[in-house]
């Protein structure tokens, strides 16, 4: 059985949910991997790949591996055109509590500009030194949706959920020493926040966090 026949992408997403079909990488065979980009190519779709490592990109066929635009750091690549910025004026922050976290971050971004979407990136914020968090607030607050990263004890959900009214999505990371390596303490503790209303996405989904910011924005009209 070939490659092509274990595939069955899913082009009708964006008419069901209003977003695109994307594929996860991690995992996938070589083979796998070129027959769902070859499928895409017949039907000129673009997709967005995430966690998709340097050499992964390397083993692809030369059509498909020199037109992907692929960020190495978040390791998404986008196949095609992404869509068209429906504003100019960025509705997502996306804030990082230290560049330990920037990967995550930058998955979050990335998806968001697949869909067509504008961010704000916010980087070094952790709370640890509170005012860096402070000086930005005026900002932070002109977005309706924040997506908050932060590894370690991830107090940053916490103390930006309780000074800003935007909606704010919660990305643990994997980041920290010890007990904290993995990103279960920064889960837990975004989840057991006392700041009213924040939502949490597992952990290191910077995609998944982008996708919950992408469904508000357009329950909110701000997104064609």
């Amino acid at each position: 059985m070939g490659a092509e026949q274990d595939i069955k992408l899913d082009f009708q997403r964006a008419e069901r949910v209003g977003l695109d079909e994307a594929i996860f990488c991690a995992g996938k065979s070589q083979d796998h991997l070129a027959a769902i980009l070859d499928e895409a190519a017949r039907r000129s779709a673009p997709l967005l790949l995430t966690r998709l490592s340097v050499e992964q990109v390397a083993a692809l066929p030369p059509q498909h591996r020199d037109v992907l635009d692929h960020d190495p750091l978040s390791r998404t690549a986008f196949f095609g055109r992404p869509a068209p910025l429906v504003t100019e004026k960025p509705n997502v922050a996306v804030v990082c509590a230290g560049t330990s976290d920037a990967a995550v971050g930058r998955e979050a971004e990335r998806t968001l500009r697949f869909h067509g979407q504008p961010c704000t990136r916010v980087t070094d914020v952790g709370v640890a030194g509170l005012w860096r968090l402070t000086e930005r607030l005026e900002e932070l607050r002109r977005h309706p949706v924040l997506i908050l990263v932060a590894g370690m004890d991830a107090a940053l959900a916490t103390v930006a959920g309780g000074l800003v009214s935007s909606v704010v999505i919660g990305v643990p990371t994997s980041v920290g020493y010890g007990v904290a390596t993995g990103g279960h303490t920064a889960l837990n503790s975004m989840l057991a926040s006392c700041a009213q209303g924040v939502t949490v996405v597992n952990i290191d989904n910077g995609f998944g966090a982008a996708c919950a910011a992408l469904r508000v924005l357009k329950a909110m009209g701000q997104r064609a």
